[in-house]
């Protein structure tokens, strides 16, 4: 009240009139206060080990955990703070860090500007590219940085270690560079070089030194602020590496309102081997917990659940033990806030089964088991009403369910996802999952943050089609496209549609081949489709090569002549390739001659059943003639 005026919002707020430049000029300190998610997801995995007795000092954690970095060296960084998009996860198996250091470096190089030097900084620090300094005085600077400015403190002690600025001096120059002031740069440039003179830099050195922080100085990154970043993204890593269902429950819980991020979330979970079980009237809780070390689903994720309907049911079952039927359900719970519609979505979801695992059976048997419990309680009621009555009334016995057959598989998915917002007992892709982890050069989560025109090839079930006519009155379709852990809109221009029209059906796995279509607010980027193909079609036209990895030990005739029978009867145009191997012997590497095969789901789970889980491996390619005699090939994949 004494420096600025005042302004009260409408919220109750108050705030100052003045902006933030104005009230620097007049001496008021603003500061920034950031609430992080990520710490209330600490706090709860923290909690959760502390009710299974695992206590530790997560301030006292070793910062030179192997497990930790392997995460981060592996771009396995989804659910972790700062390290998850796609574009950061590809350069963090580039840098593969082993320090802290070298995440402090990553998280500030991983932003506009300073992002084209990432590749400079991994070639110097991996010794491909030399390390180079001006001047022999910017070395204790740069060091850390293998020579490259990235943090505005170290300009801000180049400014003061070689041309003597205070630092708060330097500081001033740091603002300068940033702002870009020519006026205070052209002052700043003439105390710099005079500076460096008096402790014999030469003018010509100075200037080039003053244009090197010039250039750095615009988008350097302050260095305490993401090392506090980078601390709290090793602190989760290390949760995740050590305590991985705790971490992702907790996670999963934060992420509760947002049904993409569940689904990106529980698709993390199934690669780490953490199993994610469905919501359990008799064990889920309102948030994500730890069972067992698998993860039962929260009841605060399941639509038109609410607080009050968890309350009741966790209250009841605390009080009576585990529910043995829904008419035991009904009778217990509070059914005013339990109403039949939360009844509807917790049988739909799957949180009945471990009480009956026919839903369609359950939910058809709704309205019997509510009028049970009622007259139950009214019963009841009566009971304690008339207690000089000479005996109490009898408990009614459980009327039976309807006799009706469970719902097709694919019908107890739709109705799951309807009221999770996803597939979670089982996925319609899962007969694809062969051809989904093959086929896909790029996961659909994968596209954001991904830039304009970049070539992909994805595999995934169509859920939706929408046609329209385009300027020239000709059709062309928007194609919703899902995978395990994403979805995306697919743009099927009039030529493309009608050459692939018959494959773009409701439920239909297809691959699309074409490029994104990427715009800052449209997340994540489209796919401007080239090429569309079947299961089918996709198994003759991107394989190339097929490479069968054979343990010498399971080396014996018999095998071989039904490995032998299997490519004979899969005859095509893949190249085949063997790689024999074994304790006593070196590597064997050769091409069969006379044999080329047409790999398939059949052929590829032939050869894992009798030669092991990794034991083929395929070289891919993007069929060409979808880009314009572009042609990209995958590794031995």
């Amino acid at each position: 009240t004494n420096y600025t005026p005042l302004y009260k919002s409408n919220t109750g707020d108050v705030t100052t009139q003045y902006d933030m430049k104005a009230l620097e000029t007049i001496g008021v300190l603003k500061m920034d206060f950031l609430g992080l998610r990520t710490l209330t997801v600490i706090d709860k995995t923290l909690k959760m080990l502390r009710e299974r007795s695992v206590e530790f000092d997560l301030d006292g954690i070793p910062l030179d955990d192997a497990a930790t970095y392997a995460i981060f060296g592996n771009g396995e960084t989804i659910s972790l703070f700062q390290f998850e998009s796609s574009g950061m996860r590809e350069y963090l198996k580039k840098l593969k860090p082993q320090c802290l250091d070298d995440l402090i470096a990553m998280n500030s190089l991983y932003r506009p500007g300073p992002m084209d030097m990432i590749d400079d900084f991994i070639a110097r620090k991996q010794g491909t590219k030399p390390i180079e300094y001006l001047h022999p005085l910017l070395e204790p600077v740069l060091k850390e940085t293998y020579g490259i400015i990235v943090y505005q403190e170290q300009v801000m002690r180049i400014a003061s270690d070689l041309a003597g600025f205070t630092l708060g001096g330097a500081d001033l120059l740091r603002r300068a560079m940033g702002k870009k002031i020519v006026e205070l740069m052209q002052q700043q440039r003439k105390l710099f070089v005079a500076g460096a003179a008096a402790r014999g830099i030469p003018e010509k050195i100075a200037n080039q030194i003053f244009d090197l922080m010039d250039k750095f100085a615009g988008y350097g990154f302050n260095k305490s602020h993401a090392a506090g970043y980078s601390l709290v993204a090793y602190q989760t890593a290390y949760l995740k590496a050590h305590y991985p269902a705790e971490y992702m429950a907790a996670t999963l819980t934060s992420e509760m309102s947002d049904t993409a991020r569940i689904v990106t979330l529980i698709d993390e979970c199934r690669r780490m081997g953490v199993d994610v079980l469905p919501p359990d009237v008799n064990e889920s809780m309102a948030e994500f917990v730890v069972v067992d070390q698998k993860i039962r689903y929260g009841l605060g994720a399941v639509k038109n659940v609410g607080l009050g309907a968890i309350e009741s049911l966790i209250k009841a079952r605390q009080k009576g033990g585990r529910f043995t039927s829904v008419f035991d359900f009904c009778l217990r719970v509070d059914l005013r806030t339990v109403n039949k519609k939360v009844l509807e979505s917790l049988v739909q979801a799957g949180a009945f089964d471990s009480i009956s695992a026919n839903r369609n059976q359950l939910l058809l048997g709704l309205d019997a088991a509510t009028a049970h419990a009622q007259r139950q309680q009214d019963e009841r009621f009566r009971g304690q009403a008339s207690i000089f009555d000479e005996a109490p009334a009898e408990m009614e016995i459980e009327p039976a369910l309807p006799e009706v057959p469970d719902w097709k598989p694919d019908e107890r998915l739709k109705r799951e996802k309807e009221f999770l917002g996803l597939y979670l007992s089982g996925h319609p892709l899962d007969r694809y999952a062969l051809e989904v982890n093959l086929f896909s050069k790029q996961r659909l989560q994968d596209l954001e943050g991904m830039r304009d025109g970049v070539q992909v090839m994805v595999c995934g079930l169509v859920t939706n089609v929408k046609t329209i006519l385009d300027r020239k009155g000709h059709q062309m379709a928007f194609v919703t496209l899902e995978d395990y852990a994403g979805s995306t809109e697919a743009i099927v221009f009039s030529d493309a549609l009608a050459a692939h029209r018959e494959l773009l059906q409701v439920d239909n796995a297809i691959v699309v081949i074409g490029r994104t279509s990427s715009r800052e607010e449209e997340e994540p980027a489209k796919i401007m489709v080239e090429k569309i193909l079947s299961v089918d079609e996709a198994w003759q036209m991107i394989p190339k090569k097929v490479m069968l990895d054979v343990p010498v030990e399971k080396l014996n005739e018999v095998l071989l002549q039904r490995l032998s029978q299997m490519v004979r009867i899969n005859q095509g145009a893949c190249g085949l390739y063997f790689r024999i191997s074994g304790r006593e012997l070196p590597l064997y590497e050769f091409q069969s001659r006379s044999m080329k095969v047409r790999p398939n789901a059949e052929f590829v789970n032939f050869v894992r059943e009798n030669f092991g889980p990794e034991a083929v491996h395929f070289e891919i390619a993007i069929p060409a003639e979808s880009t314009a005699g572009s042609r990209r090939r995958a590794p031995f994949s």
